[in-house]
C-alpha cells in the first residue's frame, strides 16, 4: 500500500477547483480549532508507522425527547412528569471495548432478521482487527463510535476507521487525494465509515429499535461530523450504506454518489436448470459449455460449510488467495489468521466452494450467509495451472446452486464485472455519503458526483 508523497497535477474527473481552495475551515468557513493531527503516510517502498492520534473518548451527551405518540400514550396512561433521556456519546479505540451481544444485538436491529447482514457483526469486524488486518499497522486505525443511555446499555454503534490511504474502500476517490495534493493541502487522514475489504450494502449506523430510533441516528451523525470537524480532517467517507441511510444523510450536508454492482435474483427457482431456462439460448449454451469444461479437466465442486472447513481448507485458501492478490492487487489485505478466526467465529454462515483434482485442493472461493442472500467475497485457484472456466464455476455458477438449495433470494458477488451479466447477474445501483469540510473542493466534487451519476445510471440503462 503505497500514498504518493510527490506533487500531483490536478485530477481531469473533477474539472476546474477555485483557487482559494484551502484545508482546516468548516462549512459555515470558520476556522475550526482543534488538535493537530499529523498526516499518516505511507512510503513508496516502506510503510512508515501511523503516528497516534490524542483522541478525546467522549463526545458530549444528548437529550431524547418523547415524540408526539410517547407524549400521547404517557397522558391517556395517567404518567406524568417523564424525565427526558440522556445519551452518551463516545469513540473506542477497538471493537473489542464493547460487548459482543450489544454490538450484535444493534446490527440485528438494523437489519432485521430477513436482511440479517453478517459483515455487521462482532464476529467478522473483530476478526479483521485480531488478525491484524484492519488496525493502525496497515493504515486502518478503529475509531468505533457508541451511544450509550443512563444506564450504560448500548443504544448505537457505528464502524469507524481513521485511515491513512484509500485502499479496501471500493468507493475510489484516489484522484480527489491528487486534487488536495495539487492545492497543497492533505487528504490524508480522513475518516472511514464502512466494513473494511466489504463492498456489500448494508446500514452503517447500526441502532436498537427503540421509540428514540431517529433522534439516536441524528445525534451519532452529527458526532461523526464534529469529529471529523474536531480533528481537523478532510472529509468523512460513509460507503455502501443502506439506500434509507443515503437518502437521509442528503438531508445532513454529505454528498451523494452512486455506483454499480451485478446480483443475482432467485425467481424461486427449483434448480440450477430452470434458471437456465429463463436465460437466452445464447447464453444459456455458453453457460452449459463453461461448466462441461470442469468435468474435462477432472475437477471435482464441492461447497463446505461450518465445521465441514478444516484448518487445511483455510491455509490452502489463503495460498490461492494471495496467488490472485499478487497477481491483481499486489498486497493482500487480509492475513492468513482472519481466515482461520472468522471461519471458527462464524460457523455455518461461511460458505467455502473448493475445487479439488484428485486428492488436492487447487482452487476456492468464499461465500458468507445472510439473512436471504449469499455474499460471494474473494477467489483464488493454485498457481502452477490455468483452469479454463473454473473462476465461473467456482465463482457464480455454485453460488446460484447454494442460493436455490438454500431458499436465498440473491447472490451478491462483489464489486465490478460486466462479465457477471453473461451468466445471469445484473446490474443494482450501489451508494456512498460523503461530507467534505472545505467548501471550494466540496463544490468541484458536486459538480463530478452529477456528471458521474448521469454516466452510472446511462450504463445501467445499456446494460
Amino acid at each position: 500500500m503505497a500514498v504518493a508523497m510527490s506533487y500531483c497535477k490536478p485530477s481531469p474527473f473533477l474539472g476546474n477547483y477555485p483557487t482559494h481552495f484551502h484545508l482546516g475551515k468548516s462549512q459555515s468557513g470558520k476556522v475550526v480549532q482543534a488538535p493537530r493531527i499529523s498526516a499518516l503516510f505511507w512510503g513508496a517502498k516502506k510503510s512508515a508507522e501511523p503516528k497516534e492520534i490524542e483522541i478525546n473518548l467522549s463526545l458530549g451527551e444528548f437529550t431524547l425527547t418523547a415524540s408526539g405518540t410517547l407524549k400521547r400514550y404517557f397522558y391517556y396512561s395517567g404518567i406524568s412528569g417523564v424525565k427526558p433521556e440522556k445519551i452518551s456519546l463516545s469513540v473506542v479505540s477497538s471493537i473489542s471495548e464493547v460487548s459482543s451481544a450489544e454490538w450484535d444485538a444493534c446490527a440485528l436491529d438494523a437489519t432485521g432478521p430477513e436482511k440479517y447482514n453478517p459483515f455487521l457483526t462482532y464476529a467478522f469486524l473483530s476478526s479483521l482487527e485480531e488478525s491484524a488486518s484492519a488496525v493502525k499497522e496497515t493504515g486502518w486505525i478503529p475509531r468505533h463510535i457508541i451511544a450509550k443511555d443512563e444506564s450504560e446499555s448500548i443504544l448505537g454503534v457505528v464502524p469507524l476507521y481513521l485511515k491513512s490511504h484509500s485502499y479496501g474502500e471500493f468507493v475510489f476517490d484516489h484522484s480527489w487525494a491528487d486534487a488536495y495534493y495539487s492545492f497543497g493541502s492533505r487528504y490524508y487522514p480522513k475518516l472511514q465509515c464502512c466494513v473494511p475489504f466489504t463492498p456489500v450494502t448494508g446500514p452503517r449506523i447500526l441502532i436498537r429499535d427503540t421509540s428514540f430510533r431517529d433522534q439516536v441516528f441524528d445525534a451519532l451523525v452529527s458526532a461523526l461530523k464534529d469529529l471529523t470537524a474536531k480533528y481537523r480532517l478532510s472529509s468523512l467517507h460513509i460507503t455502501f450504506p443502506s439506500e434509507n441511510e443515503w437518502n437521509k444523510l442528503s438531508g445532513k450536508g454529505f454528498l451523494q454518489r452512486i455506483g454499480m454492482q451485478y446480483h443475482w435474483k432467485n425467481r424461486n427457482y427449483k434448480s440450477f436448470d430452470e434458471f437456465l431456462m429463463d436465460m437466452k439460448q445464447s447464453k444459456r449454451k455458453n453457460i452449459r459449455q463453461e461448466r462441461k469444461k470442469i468435468v474435462q479437466q477432472n475437477l471435482t465442486m464441492k461447497r463446505l460449510r461450518g465445521d465441514e472447513i478444516k484448518a487445511r481448507h483455510w491455509d490452502s485458501f489463503y495460498n490461492f488467495y494471495r496467488n490472485t492478490t499478487d497477481n491483481k492487487w499486489g498486497t493482500p489485505y487480509l492475513t492468513r489468521d482472519f481466515f482461520h478466526n472468522m471461519g471458527s467465529k462464524m460457523g455455518d454462515q461461511v460458505l467455502l466452494v473448493v475445487a479439488e483434482e484428485g486428492d488436492e485442493l487447487v482452487a476456492g472461493a468464499l461465500n458468507i450467509i445472510g439473512g436471504d442472500t449469499l455474499f460471494g467475497r474473494l477467489w483464488g485457484c493454485h498457481p502452477r495451472a490455468y483452469y479454463p472456466s473454473l473462476h465461473f464455476e467456482a465463482c457464480y455458477y455454485q453460488a446460484i446452486e447454494a442460493a436455490i438449495e438454500l431458499n436465498l433470494n440473491t447472490v451478491e458477488a462483489g464489486a465490478q464485472g460486466e462479465h457477471k451479466i453473461q451468466r445471469g447477474y445484473m446490474p443494482v445501483r450501489t451508494y456512498s455519503c460523503h461530507y467534505l469540510m472545505d467548501e471550494g473542493f466540496r463544490k468541484a466534487i458536486e459538480g463530478f458526483l452529477v456528471r458521474e451519476s448521469t454516466q452510472v445510471e446511462l450504463v445501467m440503462k445499456l446494460t
